[in-house]
């Protein structure tokens, strides 16, 4: 009977040990804003942005093609200004009466959002401060 408690003794004192983790500190950092979603609708005279008005960071970008023509969305630099994406971004061909998923991360500027048709009027997208963290938000990916 004093093998079995010894024995036990000594495989709870290696479990403690084994338990001790080093000493280094772990670096919490918060998580990003939690994703948004702007509309974008391309019509044959204009496209149209809502909200025009964001704070940084990930977002998605649903595009709608509501013209009778196939057109490529893309977010440039307005006026030589600070853009609000990093290089310019595109979506690639939208067909007629189709949509389109974007995701990508907005910083501080301003952009235009235009198509590869010049008579269709160009809308302007204005990037403010990042948001607030997700961190406290529950059920988040």
């Amino acid at each position: 009977m004093r093998k079995i408690g010894a024995l036990a003794l000594l495989l709870l004192l290696a479990g403690v040990a084994a338990g001790c983790g080093s000493s280094a500190d772990y670096a919490n950092a918060d998580r990003p804003p939690a994703p948004i979603s702007i509309s974008i609708a391309v019509s044959a005279k204009r496209v149209a942005v809502s909200p025009d008005h964001v704070g940084a960071g990930p977002v998605l970008l649903l595009i709608a093609n509501e013209s009778s023509r196939s057109h490529d969305v893309t977010l440039t630099a307005t006026g030589g200004r600070r853009g609000c994406v990093a290089a310019d971004a595109s979506s690639g061909p939208i067909n007629p009466q189709d949509a389109a998923r974007l995701s990508l991360s907005l910083v501080r500027g301003a952009c235009t959002i235009g198509v590869d048709d010049a008579g269709v009027r160009p809308a302007r997208l204005t990037v403010g401060p990042e948001r607030t963290s997700a961190q406290q938000d529950l059920l988040q990916p």
